[in-house]
C-alpha cells in the first residue's frame, strides 16, 4: 500500500482482523486490540451508516462519553477524531453514565457513543453506539459491518496508534446535569427524607449521579469505597468481596438500602436493610411495578415471579442483550399500549415510552439505566409502608442465582451446549439427565438463548455462552434460597470438568 494512498477496509474484515467484535452491548475486545485504528474505522462506519440512512447529516453533533478504566480517554480521543473526519462535530459528555449520554442524544437528535467495557476487567473495553432514538439493534449492527471505510495515510502508525491525536473538546457539563435533572423533576421534594443510603462508589461513572440526586431528594446519603483503580462490578455476578463489604456497612452503619452500579452507570446494585444485595431480575419487576407498567420485556432467563405476581397486561421474553428487550418494546408500542418497559438480569431498566404517575412525567429513556431502580424500589417501599426486605416478601418465592466460568472459549461453550441438542427432544432430555439427572426429569427446553431446562419440580439450568467475553454463564432458579445456591453450585462444578 502506498504511503499516499487511503486505506480501504471493510469493517467485517477488521472485526476478524483486530478480534472486536459485537456482542450483546456494542463492539468489545482487548484494550490492546482496540487501537485508535480500529476505533477510528469502527466510529466511522457508524457515522457513514447513519448518513445513509438519514439519521444523522454531515455537520450534526455526535456526543461522546466514558468510563474510568485507564484506556476510556485514549479511545475517547479516537472516537472523536473519526466524527471529525466524518464531518461531524464530536461533544464531550466526560465520565458520565451511559444512559446520561444517550439520554442527551435522544433529547437533542444527535447519535451518541459510549466508550465502555460495562463490567468486565479494564484490560477489555468497548464502544456502545446510540442513533439519535436509542442503542443500534441487531440489524443496525448488520448495516456497519458491511461498510466500507476510508482512512487517509498517515494518520495512524504501524501499531495503529494515532500519530497525531487531537485532544477532545471541553467537557458539556451540561449533558451530566440533565441527567441528574430528570429524577428530579420526576419524583417529588424530599420525597427520600428520612432514609439513609450508602452509596458503594467504588470506580462507577454513576457513584457521582447517585450522590446528587439521593441526596437532592432528601436522604441521608453516605460514599463507601471509592476507588481510583478500575473494578470490575458485575451486577449477575456480584464478587464474594462486595457480597461481604455490603453486609458489614449495613450492620456498623445502620442503612435503609446500599446502591452502586456497574462500571459505566447502567446496571444497579440494590440492597435491602441487611446489606443484602437483591437480584437484577426482581429489582425490575419491583421497579416496573412502582411505575405502573403495562407492558414488560425481559430475556428469557429473568425470574419467573413476573409472570407468577400477575401484576402485568404483558410480558415479553426475548433473547439476552438489550437490543432484544427493545425489539420487544418496539412490538409492544406498535400493538398500541403505553407504559412499556423493559430490563434485564443484570438489574438494567429500560423505558419505552413516557411514565405518567403523580402528576409527573418521566421521559422515555429505552435504554439501560441504574438509577430508576433504587429510587423506584424506595419510593414503592414507602408506599407499602415497609423495609425493602418486606418488600421481597410480596413477590411470589422463586429465587434465583447465576455464576460464570472465565477464560472458557465461547467455541468450546457452544459445543459443550450443543452436546444436549440432538434433534429429537427424548434423546435430547435423556443426554441432559445424564448430566444433570440429580436433579429429576426434564419437564421442557428453551432454546431462545443458549439452553434453559426446566426440571418437574420447577428447577431452572440455563446455559449461555457470554456475548460479551469468553465465559459461559449458568442461571438457575429454585423454590427457595438455600435450593437455588446448592443448584448453583453444582452446575459449576459440573461445567469446571467441561474445560478437559
Amino acid at each position: 500500500m502506498s504511503t499516499s494512498s487511503p486505506e480501504t477496509t471493510r469493517i467485517d474484515e477488521l472485526m476478524a482482523q483486530s478480534g472486536v467484535k459485537f456482542g450483546t452491548s456494542g463492539a468489545r475486545g482487548l484494550a490492546t486490540s482496540m487501537t485508535d485504528r480500529v476505533c477510528f474505522a469502527y466510529t466511522l462506519a457508524f457515522i457513514r451508516y447513519l448518513m445513509a440512512t438519514g439519521d444523522i447529516k454531515p455537520g450534526d453533533q455526535v456526543a461522546i462519553a466514558g468510563d474510568y478504566r485507564p484506556s476510556s480517554p485514549r479511545i475517547m480521543a479516537a472516537v472523536a477524531m473519526a466524527v471529525r473526519a466524518a464531518g461531524c462535530q464530536p461533544v464531550n459528555g466526560g465520565f458520565i453514565p451511559t444512559p446520561a449520554i444517550a439520554l442527551h442524544g435522544i433529547h437533542h437528535g444527535i447519535a451518541s457513543l459510549m466508550v465502555t467495557g460495562s463490567h468486565i476487567p479494564d484490560d477489555r473495553n468497548g464502544i456502545k453506539f446510540n442513533k439519535p432514538s436509542g442503542e443500534i439493534l441487531k440489524q443496525d449492527e448488520r448495516g456497519i459491518v458491511a461498510i466500507e471505510v476510508e482512512i487517509a495515510a498517515g494518520l495512524f502508525n504501524a501499531q495503529g496508534r494515532a500519530v497525531a491525536p487531537v485532544p477532545l473538546p471541553e467537557v458539556t457539563a451540561s449533558i451530566y446535569q440533565a441527567y441528574v435533572q430528570r429524577y428530579l423533576d420526576f419524583f417529588p421534594t424530599a420525597c427520600l427524607s428520612g432514609l439513609r443510603i450508602g452509596v458503594y462508589q467504588h470506580s462507577s461513572v454513576a457513584r457521582d449521579a447517585m450522590m446528587d440526586i439521593f441526596t437532592d431528594l432528601g436522604a441521608e446519603v453516605v460514599a463507601l469505597g471509592r476507588s481510583d483503580v478500575f473494578i470490575p462490578v458485575d451486577t449477575e455476578a456480584v464478587r464474594a468481596e462486595d457480597v461481604a463489604l455490603a453486609k458489614q456497612w449495613a450492620s456498623e452503619q445502620r442503612f435503609d438500602c446500599i446502591i452502586s452500579a456497574d462500571g459505566d452507570g447502567d446496571r444497579p446494585l440494590v440492597s435491602d436493610e441487611h446489606g443484602h444485595w437483591l437480584r437484577g431480575d426482581v429489582t425490575g419487576i419491583l421497579c416496573a411495578r412502582y411505575l405502573g407498567a403495562i407492558a414488560v420485556a425481559t430475556p428469557v432467563s429473568s425470574n419467573s415471579a413476573l409472570e407468577k405476581s400477575a401484576w402485568f397486561e404483558r410480558i415479553d421474553r426475548t433473547r439476552i442483550g438489550s437490543p432484544f428487550v427493545i425489539a420487544a418494546m418496539q412490538q409492544a408500542l406498535d400493538a398500541g399500549l403505553d407504559k412499556v418497559v423493559g430490563y434485564e438480569a443484570n438489574g438494567g431498566f429500560l423505558i419505552a415510552s413516557d411514565i405518567g404517575l403523580n402528576g409527573k412525567i418521566l421521559p422515555a429513556l429505552p435504554t439501560r439505566d441504574a438509577v430508576i431502580v433504587p429510587l423506584a424500589i424506595l419510593m414503592l417501599a414507602k408506599q407499602e409502608n415497609c423495609s425493602i426486605s418486606a418488600l421481597l416478601q410480596q413477590l411470589p418465592q422463586r429465587y434465583s442465582s447465576s455464576d460464570r466460568l472465565k477464560q472458557f472459549p465461547t467455541e468450546l461453550s457452544q459445543a459443550r451446549i450443543s452436546a444436549f441438542d440432538l434433534g429429537d427432544f427424548e434423546q435430547d432430555k435423556q443426554a441432559i439427565e445424564a448430566v444433570f439427572g440429580q436433579f429429576g426429569r426434564v419437564k421442557s427446553l428453551d432454546r431462545t438463548d443458549g439452553l434453559r431446562m426446566t426440571f418437574e419440580n420447577d428447577e431452572v439450568v440455563h446455559l449461555r455462552p457470554s456475548g460479551n467475553a469468553p465465559e459461559l454463564r449458568c442461571y438457575n432458579e429454585a423454590a427457595s434460597e438455600t435450593r437455588v445456591l446448592v443448584l448453583n453450585t453444582i452446575c459449576m462444578e459440573i461445567m469446571a470438568n467441561w474445560r478437559d
